[in-house]
């Protein structure tokens, strides 16, 4: 099942943020360090190259992150045009002052009271913007809670060391490409839980814990996990667990959640759930999965006008 989030008041908030764009010198965008690209909102992107405003996108979560991975992913974008990546905790006393230094690099025209940084604050839902906004004002001003669409508006904060910084709500985008996205935005709680079905997503990781973090699930279920595929794991949990529905049959259900949730707050270890290397394999699947279907389409184009054709002149 294809996963897409995308509720009605981020139309709005979208469209604010671009307008907003004018008047911003950088763009921090938060991403979830457990799932770097598959947390970059491609429209994001859009709106702050039509600007041409620099990015600096925050790797938050590092603390929950594989530190081999998270090294991975800062090289890919920092090698990216216009792109400088960190990595930090934001929930971490301290880790927020790595932020605005960084920023004021990416606009050294912007250095003294008549000439205020301005950043603006984006990313998707329940990253960590708020927690962030709340660190960098030294008090708490934006609501935080574990749960995606938190913030409704833009708002401007004027920080300590002068700097402007506007946060925005949460935004998405309207149809997720990568199906696989969809399902690595729901495992790490970045949509709406509504919009998926929690044995879907957590069956999706299972597999991937199989194929590179089969030693979490031996050290957290007591499982072996030689030959399983993704729902013996959740199977297993749930035999484990001792979780059964009305007749004993295992509570698929509740050992999907317990998995998606020890993976949530870091119980199974410090993991990411994709790479670099995986994320292009996707993209080159997706690439074909594109042309095959565009191949199709002008197929069908081509048999539409011959049948026409050939109709016009049976009239004749």
């Amino acid at each position: 099942m294809a996963i897409n989030w995308f509720p009605g008041h981020m139309v709005a908030a979208q469209k604010k943020a671009a307008e907003a764009l004018a008047d911003i010198d950088v763009v921090v965008e938060v991403l979830d360090a457990r799932c770097p690209a598959a947390s970059v909102n491609p429209k994001i992107n859009a709106m702050r190259e039509a600007r041409q405003r620099p990015a600096l996108k925050i790797l938050n979560k590092v603390d929950l992150a594989d530190p081999k991975i998270t090294e991975q992913w800062l090289a890919y974008f920092n090698a990216q045009e216009g792109v400088h990546a960190i990595g930090l905790s934001c929930k971490k006393a301290g880790e927020s002052n790595k932020v605005l230094p960084e920023a004021q690099k990416l606009a050294p025209h912007r250095d003294g009271p008549l000439k205020r940084l301005r950043v603006m604050m984006m990313g998707v839902p329940n990253v960590g913007k708020s927690t962030l906004v709340n660190a960098l004002c030294q008090k708490r001003i934006a609501n935080v809670g574990d749960e995606p669409a938190i913030t409704k508006l833009i708002k401007r904060y004027d920080l300590p060391d002068g700097t402007w910084l506007f946060d925005t709500p949460g935004l998405m985008w309207p149809k997720i490409a990568l199906e696989t996205d969809g399902l690595l935005l729901a495992a790490n709680h970045l949509v709406g839980v509504k919009s998926y079905i929690d044995e879907e997503v957590a069956t999706y990781l299972a597999e991937i814990l199989l194929a590179r973090y089969p030693e979490s699930l031996t050290a957290r279920y007591g499982v072996d996990p030689t030959d399983m595929d993704g729902p013996d794991v959740i199977e297993a949990i749930a035999k484990r667990r001792g979780f059964r529905i009305k007749g004993g049959s295992a509570d698929f259900e509740k050992a999907a959640v317990t998995l998606l949730l020890d993976y949530r707050n870091g119980a199974l270890g410090r993991i990411t759930v994709e790479t670099p290397e995986t994320r292009g394999v996707q993209l080159a699947a997706l690439a074909v999965e594109l042309a095959e279907a565009e191949a199709r389409a002008e197929a069908l184009r081509a048999a539409e006008t011959e049948k026409s054709s050939t109709s016009k002149a049976a009239m004749r």
